[in-house]
C-alpha cells in the first residue's frame, strides 16, 4: 500500500524526533511491502520566520491532501514575545480546527522496564497502567465566548464554557468504541454536581451507554478522579471527559509513567485522517545536540499505523520493538539518571534494529 504523510517537524527538538520516526515508518515500510511518501510543511516557529505566520494556508491544504499528518513540536523563547495570535502554539488550535479534529487519544502506560522511573509507591504500581484518555478536542471553555467587561468588583475577565448534544454524543462514540476494543471500561469524568454542562455531558453519557451492554461504564467527579489517578491509577482503562478536564487529566497521568518523552498522542475527526504528535513540547535548550528522546514520536507513528491506516500487526511490531530496546537496558537522557545514555540517533537505531 501507498501512504502520504505530511511531515510538521516545527521547532527545537521536532525536526530530530520525526526524522527518527520517519526512519522507523521506512523500515516498516520496507518489512511489509508499504511505501510512506513524506511530504514537509513548515508550522509555528518554523513558519514565523519563513512567512511572518505560525500557520499557512500552504501547510493545511497539504495537510488535507495527505492520508495523515506527523507532527514535532512547536514553541520557544525566540518567540515568546509575540502577541498571542502569532505565537506558534496558536498553529496547533488552527491545524486542528481545519482538520476537525475533535477526539484527543492519550495513552498513558507505564513500561515494567521503567517501573523505577514512577513517582508513585512501588506497591501502586506493581502491576504497571495502560490508560487511555479519550478528551473531547474543539468545544468547552477553551472554545467559548471570552472577553474583558467590568463586573461587580472592577474590571473581570470571564471564559464560557458550552457543550452541544451533537458534540458530546460523538466523542462519547468515540470513547465507547475505544474501550470495546480494550479491557471494556470507561470512566466518563466530569463536575456534574456544579456544571450544567456536566449534567448534559453525564445524562447523553448515559444514554450512550445502553447502545453498548458489553462496556461497564461509570462516572467520577473531575477532583476525585484527580485523586484516584495517583491513588490507584490501575482501575482506569479508557477515561472519556471534557476538553479543559481533558487537558488537565491528561498531563497528570503522563507525569505518573515517569517521563513525558515516552509518551504519544492521536488527534482524530470524522475520516481517517489525523494528527499524530508526542505530548512534550519542543525542547529548545537541548535541540540540534543528539539529546532528544525520539521514542514518543516513534509511539505516535505507531499510532497512526492503527488508526488512520488499520495497520495492527505493523503497529504492533513498533511497539514490540520499543519494548525490546527498553527490557534490554537501552535508554535515552531524560530516563538514564545518571547511567548510559543513547542519543537520538543511536536509540532509533536499536529500535529499527528490533522491528
Amino acid at each position: 500500500m501507498n501512504y502520504n504523510i505530511a511531515l510538521l517537524r516545527g521547532d527545537g527538538i521536532g525536526p530530530e524526533i520525526v526524522d527518527s520516526a520517519v526512519r522507523v515508518l521506512e523500515k516498516i515500510g520496507e518489512k511489509y511491502g508499504h511505501t510512506f511518501n513524506f511530504t514537509p510543511y513548515l508550522i509555528g516557529g518554523a513558519s514565523l520566520d519563513e512567512y511572518g505566520i505560525p500557520l499557512t494556508q500552504e501547510t493545511i491544504d497539504g495537510c488535507l491532501a495527505s492520508d495523515s499528518v506527523l507532527l514535532g513540536a512547536v514553541g520557544g523563547p525566540k518567540w515568546d514575545t509575540l502577541p498571542g495570535n502569532m505565537r506558534p502554539e496558536k498553529a496547533l488550535l488552527g491545524i486542528r480546527a481545519a482538520m476537525g479534529l475533535f477526539t484527543n487519544l492519550r495513552p498513558a502506560k507505564l513500561y515494567p522496564a521503567l517501573k523505577g522511573d514512577c513517582p508513585l509507591r512501588e506497591d501502586i504500581v506493581a502491576n504497571g497502567f495502560d490508560i487511555m484518555i479519550v478528551r473531547e478536542l474543539t468545544g468547552g471553555i477553551y472554545f467559548g465566548e471570552r472577553g474583558m467587561r467590568e463586573g461587580k468588583y472592577g474590571e473581570e475577565a470571564y471564559d464560557t464554557e458550552c457543550y452541544s448534544r451533537m458534540e458530546i454524543e460523538r466523542i462519547a462514540k468515540v470513547a465507547f468504541e475505544t474501550a470495546r476494543k480494550r479491557r471494556g471500561k470507561l470512566i466518563s469524568i466530569d463536575k456534574a454536581n456544579v456544571l450544567d454542562t456536566s449534567r448534559l455531558w453525564r445524562k447523553i453519557v448515559h444514554e450512550m451507554a445502553e447502545q453498548y451492554p458489553d462496556v461497564e461504564c461509570s462516572d467520577m467527579l473531575v477532583d476525585n478522579a484527580a485523586m484516584q489517578l495517583v491513588r490507584n491509577p490501575a482501575q482506569f482503562d479508557v477515561i472519556v471527559t471534557s476538553n479543559m478536564f481533558g487537558d488537565i487529566l491528561s498531563d497528570e497521568a503522563s507525569q505518573i509513567t515517569g517521563s513525558i518523552g515516552m509518551l504519544a498522542s492521536a488527534s482524530l475527526g470524522d475520516n481517517t485522517r489525523g494528527l499524530y504528535e508526542p505530548i512534550h513540547g519542543s525542547a529548545p535548550d537541548i535541540a540540534g545536540q543528539n539529546k532528544a528522546n525520539p521514542i514518543a514520536t516513534i509511539l505516535s507513528a505507531a499510532m497512526m499505523l492503527l488508526y488512520s491506516f488499520g495497520l495492527t500487526k505493523e503497529s504492533d511490531a513498533i511497539i514490540g520493538a520499543v519494548d525490546a530496546v527498553l527490557n534490554a537496558g537501552y535508554r535515552t537522557a531524560d530516563i538514564a539518571h545518571g547511567g548510559e545514555a543513547l542519543g537520538t540517533v543511536e536509540i532509533t537505531d536499536k529500535i529499527i534494529e528490533n522491528i
